[in-house]
């Protein structure tokens, strides 16, 4: 099975069109990138698709930057999370690692906050923004401030716990070093200071809270829901409306942050999805309690594999490359050879303690959800570039059907004639497979055997030259052969396809001036409807193969030229001449050069450079064309 990063492979990237159709209806994080693949802005959205399409229409949002950001989007990168608010800290967390160009520089480095309840007799709770490791627990972070006092005030007041921060010890309240506070007055705290009450009531209290708090406290709700029911029965609309206000302070908190983690503790969660032979894999990294970033990669040949040894070997693969192996890796489902696995990555940490989990419920196997649904994104998005790159398109079977070939011309190679007067011949071929260029196949070839201006043989000795590379080789034949030209070229290319053993190979020829197309046992043209997208196709071929000739072509007569312009220059021999063609190798390159950079030429000295110089300053003749 092979692993590589999506990235790698251009081919089957999607457009920024087509990523757009496929964004989810979910909440998230959306990160915009340029043609560079840097991060330019990160923004989040209650649903993805809807947020992000909006950059692409005509509206104009009334950001100042709006059109500059919009204008620099090459592709879009999305992170799906359960709730906006999750995605509301998320981008937090990205924006202060990426600082992304258009997203606002905060003016502070304030964190969100946790609550924390302390590790002391009698515990407190209040708001903390970095949490330190002293054993005391800790729940959130959380976006809401607002929310989350008033939060504390119905819960303190409700449950009686403390505010004050009087070193409480048993040894110390048995002493009577305290003294009762206005809180005890008027009924939000019971005074543990003053013994009255112990230390395990005070402590179920702080079971009661750490319920609420976690989304557990059902009870506690039900309370206060009872509370205010009966407030409102007896008109006491003001006691009524506050128990409101808290309890909706109450459900904001249930909405928790999922996606980070109090807990200082590095991890890796990986998340994968498998369709047919191809798979996809995301590994969120947790870093000291924050989601620092996701990779993505796609898994290969998996086809007749379960997933617990595709995964497996997808670990393998990601931790044998220079990552850092974190405390702790979660993983949708068990591996086989799990502790092998464990006894490598421990070695690779150098012998430090290493988990491998696989979270059965709770916040921690959420995280593996929201892994896995990250991955069955990116397989989906992998599976349009798929489709797209193996779609073979309707110009394909529209050609087929009007030229009677016997198979789907799949693969095309068309050929092209260039020369100026006689002079520097040459011949393009250009490669066409499913409709595409296929660029790494193009070819040009000098026209050695020919004299004068004979387009005819020039085309015979091309074709025939191919054609027997091709059988000498043992490569496939094309599909179908385009001739650029009428009755003459197509009549030289199949005399050249005959001599080389390649009769049987489909090949027309297109005619520029009307664009009809000759066959080879047709005297008449067969005239393609102009709507026609077998007609475009076959247009763009020729078009391709005659580019690639003329610029080949001309390529060449720059250098002639060049090598002639140079014969005239006193002083410059065929080794001088040699090394300047090397060094500069168009007249424009040559006539922009100071003197001291033609001086750097081997074998030529600064007076013969100033000589060249001079003499390419008074030629007026434009080579270049």
């Amino acid at each position: 099975m092979k692993l590589s990063k999506r990235e790698k492979d251009k081919d089957s990237a999607l457009s920024l069109r087509e990523k757009l159709d496929a964004l989810p209806k979910c909440p998230g994080v959306y990160l915009f990138k340029d043609a560079q693949g840097n991060v330019i802005y990160i923004g989040k959205a209650k649903i993805l698709r809807a947020r992000v399409r909006q950059y692409f229409q005509n509206a104009h949002d009334g950001r100042y930057q709006f059109e500059s950001l919009v204008r620099r989007i090459a592709d879009v990168e999305v992170i799906a999370t359960d709730t906006e608010l999750e995605a509301l800290i998320l981008e937090n967390t990205l924006i202060r690692d990426r600082k992304p160009r258009y997203n606002i520089d905060l003016r502070d480095d304030k964190s969100f906050p946790f609550l924390r309840i302390t590790n002391e007799p009698f515990p407190r709770a209040f708001l903390i923004r970095r949490p330190p490791a002293d054993g005391s627990r800790y729940f959130g972070p959380f976006s809401d401030l607002f929310h989350l006092r008033g939060l504390l005030h119905v819960l303190r007041g409700l449950l009686k716990i403390r505010t004050c921060n009087l070193p409480l010890s048993e040894e110390g309240i048995a002493k009577k070093k305290f003294k009762s506070c206005l809180e005890y007055h008027i009924g939000r705290c019971n005074a543990p200071c003053i013994a009255n009450e112990s230390c395990a009531e005070y402590a179920e209290r702080i079971r009661d809270f750490t319920a609420v708090v976690s989304g557990r406290g059902k009870e506690i709700i039900a309370r206060l829901r009872a509370e205010m029911d009966q407030y409102a029965a007896d008109l006491r609309f003001e006691q009524a409306a506050q128990l409101r206000d808290w309890l909706s302070a109450l459900d904001a908190l249930t909405e928790r942050q999922k996606v980070i983690s109090a807990e200082p503790i590095n991890r890796d969660v990986i998340g994968i999805a498998v369709e047919d032979d191809v798979g996809c894999a995301v590994v969120l990294q947790v870093r000291s309690g924050r989601m620092v970033g996701r990779l993505d990669y796609r898994l290969k040949q998996c086809r007749g594999r379960d997933v617990p040894e595709i995964l497996g070997e997808a670990v393998e693969r990601y931790y044998s490359e220079p990552v850092t192996v974190p405390d702790e890796i979660f993983l949708p489902t068990q591996p086989p050879q799990t502790e092998l696995l464990h006894q490598w990555l421990k070695e690779k940490r150098d012998g430090l303690r290493v988990e491998i989990r696989v979270p059965a419920r709770g916040e921690k196997a959420h995280l593996v959800e929201l892994a896995a649904r990250n991955a069955e994104l990116l397989l989906t998005e992998y599976r349009i570039a798929r489709e797209k790159n193996t779609r073979i398109p309707g110009a394909l079977a529209e050609l087929r059907t009007q030229l009677s070939l016997p198979t789907l011309p799949r693969r095309m190679i068309a050929f092209d004639i260039s020369t100026l007067m006689g002079t520097d011949k040459v011949a393009s071929m250009v490669v066409f497979h499913d409709g595409r260029p296929a660029k790494s196949h193009y070819r040009c070839y000098r026209i050695q055997q020919v004299e004068g201006m004979d387009d005819f043989a020039s085309m015979r000795e091309a074709v025939l030259r191919r054609f027997r590379r091709l059988q000498a080789e043992g490569l496939d034949l094309p599909d179908l052969v385009l001739i650029d030209g009428g009755k003459g070229q197509l009549a030289a290319a199949l005399e050249a396809m005959r001599a080389a053993g390649a009769a049987g190979c489909p090949v027309i020829g297109l005619a520029k001036r009307l664009e009809e197309v000759y066959r080879p046992d047709d005297p008449e043209p067969h005239y393609l409807p102009r709507t026609s997208s077998a007609l475009r196709l076959l247009q763009q071929i020729r078009d391709e193969a005659h580019r690639f000739a003329i610029t080949y072509h001309r390529k060449l007569r720059q250098k002639r030229s060049l090598h002639s312009l140079l014969e005239d220059i006193g002083g410059v021999g065929p080794a001088r001449r040699k090394a300047l063609l090397t060094r500069f190798p168009t007249i424009t390159a040559l006539r922009r050069a100071t003197v001291e950079e033609i001086a750097t030429v081997p074998g030529l000295s600064l007076a013969l450079a100033a000589r060249v110089h001079e003499y390419l300053q008074q030629t007026d003749s434009d080579l270049q064309n």
